[in-house]
């Protein structure tokens, strides 16, 4: 399984929590411009360069292998659902609110191209999704809420995340307290 990530801290820690998801289902991670079964990539969608760049990345991984599993998700899959669905190379498109199942999807693929993209300005609850692991970075992330309830005109993020929704408390300490045991192993070795 390969992974690409770009874009903010969100797409960072989703791209962190979409990997573990793989690695408990006995799936390996290799570098990009290695043949991979499943290429993952999570899109960012904040101004045209990244929109322009989620489409190169995504024509680019099934030239390293035609007979890959080639998944979309992320911002500019939520805002973008009918482009995306122009570019052949792409056998599963996943808006955001559907990358918690991403190994569901790409285990039960047929060769059949889908998608799966929920209406995000409807969703009213945080959905948890997937753990984070300390990392050889400085700090982790740890992601408290999703959306954005101010429409400005410059900005995408209500209709790319949908409104705010906060998760729940015992759920961001539980993984503040994992990472920061990680961390503690990591350094006493």
């Amino acid at each position: 399984m390969e992974y690409t990530l770009f874009g903010c801290k969100t797409n960072q820690y989703e791209s962190n929590a979409i990997i573990q998801e793989f690695i408990k289902k006995g799936y390996e991670v290799v570098n990009f411009e290695e043949k991979a079964d499943v290429y993952i990539v999570n899109t960012c969608t904040v101004t045209n360069i990244s929109d322009r760049k989620s489409r190169q990345i995504l024509r680019r991984a099934k030239h390293i292998n035609e007979d890959s599993i080639l998944v979309a998700t992320g911002c500019y899959v939520q805002i973008a659902k009918e482009k995306l669905e122009e570019i052949p190379e792409i056998d599963i498109i996943l808006g955001n609110n559907e990358k918690k199942d991403i190994v569901k999807y790409v285990e039960e693929f047929k060769k059949e191209k889908l998608k799966e993209i929920s209406d995000i300005s409807k969703i009213e609850e945080y959905l948890e999704f997937g753990n984070t692991t300390y990392t050889e970075k400085t700090r982790a992330t740890i992601k408290i809420q999703d959306g954005c309830n101010n429409f400005c005109s410059y900005c995408i993020i209500p209709y790319a995340r949908g409104r705010v929704r906060s998760r729940a408390q015992e759920n961001i300490l539980r993984e503040i307290r994992r990472v920061t045991e990680k961390m503690e192993q990591k350094r006493l070795y």
